[in-house]
């Protein structure tokens, strides 16, 4: 079992930044690659953004890519997505997953346990 619990959601202006976190604990955190994906009223949950186990391979959506970076610290049993120039259309309820794999993935169907998630809103 993995038990997962994001933190660091919020309200914050167009071009703002924000760093979200996911605490892992149950099985040993290194031994699995983990993933972020959001969920705006009325749409399917989406990829976001992935890590491998080892954190030395990054996946993410194009819609992000350049502004999300994913990471993870294996010590601190965490992983981290920092959001740079938000806009308005990365509100959403955001996520974090983990797969019992070492390789990361953009499709949620291939991640076991899920978090509670945390509400990202962007105002323009």
């Amino acid at each position: 079992q993995v038990q997962l619990v994001e933190s660091g959601g919020g309200l914050v202006q167009a071009g703002g930044s924000l760093r979200l976190s996911c605490a892992a604990s149950g099985r040993t955190f290194s031994s699995y690659a983990m993933g972020w994906f959001r969920q705006a009223p009325g749409k399917e949950r989406e990829f976001v953004a992935a890590i491998s186990w080892s954190g030395g391979n990054t996946y993410y959506a194009d819609s992000v890519k350049g502004r999300f970076t994913i990471s993870r610290d294996n010590a601190k049993n965490t992983m981290y997505l920092q959001m740079n120039s938000l806009r308005p259309g990365d509100t959403a309820v955001y996520y974090c997953a983990a797969r019992l794999s070492p390789a990361g993935s953009t499709r949620k169907d291939d991640y076991n346990y899920w978090g509670q998630g945390t509400q990202v809103t962007v105002s323009s």
